[in-house]
């Protein structure tokens, strides 16, 4: 039987396509294996990544292993796939001849056909959404939709992944039906941009309907949302939030700046006095949610003032979770091609530095006001004497986790709720004991 390993790169979208890709290498027969520890000799398969300039450079580092691998007698075959071959398929051509074959982010499954053809397998019909879940198998996630209408001008997306395109909902329900079926309980659902949902295929934005319908679904105790975007944001989400136990008190939106000038030269199509009334919305209709979201510095232009408008705003919202880059030009961008990148980057890290270290003291403080509360935490496995879990608040792999004492030998379930007390905490993570 051929082996097949496939390297994932990059975000949980990107994650989603792997999983569907090795249940569809499964069924032709072959056996899979994802993020392997050591390389199985056959075939290698990197789903990569082309967001930005160090994802791109770990995908290319990656392949250029696997080459080295290949051009040693260690591997067959090496086949390339994913956002940065969809970009920029003839640069890796020409630049990386020792793959096999380059496929794009929506041809993959091409590459299936391929290898059984080589193989002398006889082609079959397999169901296009079915995957193999690759995270813990108490948790999933649950991409809604593909692509971006948005026109942000940093931003080389929708370059790669072209316009928003939305699964039909009922699809989307029975993939989360079939799940909780064989043992899922918590779903993070991802899209490019969620709160558009809905509008190519409904001519309206449905993501509201489509959370309340999940939601109640039998056996569905978490819902967690990521990447909304702030313009035109759809307010009956909030109702559906603050309704719902199990949908939790998490929104995942970037915001990428708060000065007016900042804002205007990214495209944003929102002014900063509409983010703070947005945040101030939020807060006010979901009492507790924690806040996620994402900002830019020395993007073209950004003067110190407006700098200092950024950390003045990450102070006055107090986002319980947040991450930071520094902008790098993307080519074929509006803002490449509109603005000379004109920030030094020395002067890019120091203010990326500044604006975390503000954000950690925050954190710090976010988390201190958690001692002594009593929170359902979802059990994700063990690390020495300490079970690890997460409460509502906190996303797999980007945020932090609460330790659990169980000096006293209770043993805990993966994947099972357990009300915990916090005792302790730091910048990142929660300490807690059974209640």
């Amino acid at each position: 039987m051929s082996v097949v390993d496939l390297i994932t790169m990059g975000c949980s979208k990107n994650l989603v396509d792997s999983e569907r890709l090795l249940y569809r290498l499964r069924a032709a027969g072959f056996r899979v294996y994802h993020n392997p520890q050591r390389i199985h000799r056959d075939v290698a398969i990197v789903n990569t990544c082309g967001f930005i300039n160090d994802a791109k450079e770990e995908s290319i580092d990656m392949i250029l292993q696997l080459a080295a691998l290949k051009e040693q007698g260690r591997l067959n075959k090496l086949l390339v796939m994913g956002c940065l071959s969809e970009r920029f398929y003839k640069e890796l051509n020409k630049e990386i001849p020792g793959v096999d074959k380059y496929y794009g982010k929506f041809n993959w499954r091409l590459m299936v056909s391929d290898l059984m053809q080589e193989k002398g397998l006889a082609p079959c019909t397999m169901p296009d959404d079915a995957r193999i879940i690759t995270t813990p198998h108490h948790y999933a996630y649950i991409k809604i939709s593909e692509g971006c209408d948005r026109h942000c001008a940093y931003c080389a997306i929708p370059l790669i992944t072209g316009r928003h395109k939305s699964r039909p909902m009922e699809d989307i329900l029975s993939e989360v039906q079939n799940l909780v079926a064989s043992g899922t309980r918590e779903f993070q659902i991802i899209a490019q941009e969620l709160t558009y949902y809905g509008l190519d295929l409904y001519g309206e934005r449905k993501i509201a309907e489509l959370v309340e319908r999940m939601a109640e679904i039998k056996g569905v105790k978490w819902i967690r949302l990521h990447y909304a975007y702030p313009n035109g944001f759809p307010f009956d989400l909030l109702r559906v939030m603050r309704e719902h136990d199990n949908v939790c008190k998490y929104l995942d939106i970037a915001l990428q700046h708060s000065s007016d000038a900042v804002l205007q030269r990214m495209h944003r199509n929102i002014s900063a006095a509409e983010q703070r009334e947005l945040i101030d919305t939020i807060r006010r209709e979901v009492p507790g949610i924690a806040l996620r979201t994402t900002f830019m510095v020395g993007y073209p232009g950004e003067t110190d003032e407006d700098f200092r408008d950024l950390i003045d705003f990450v102070r006055h919202a107090r986002f319980e979770r947040m991450g930071a880059f520094a902008y790098s030009e993307e080519e074929g961008t509006k803002a490449a091609e509109s603005y000379p990148d004109d920030v030094p980057e020395q002067l890019k890290q120091q203010r990326l530095e500044e604006l975390m270290a503000v954000q950690q003291e925050i954190s710090e403080e976010i988390a201190a006001a958690r001692v002594g509360q009593v929170l359902p935490v979802m059990i994700d496995g063990r690390e020495g004497d300490y079970y690890v879990g997460r409460t509502e608040y906190d996303s797999p792999e980007v945020d932090g986790v609460v330790y659990i004492n169980t000096l006293d030998g209770r043993r805990l379930r993966r994947g099972c709720i357990y009300n915990v007390e916090i005792t302790d905490s730091n910048e990142f993570d929660l300490y807690g004991e059974l209640v």
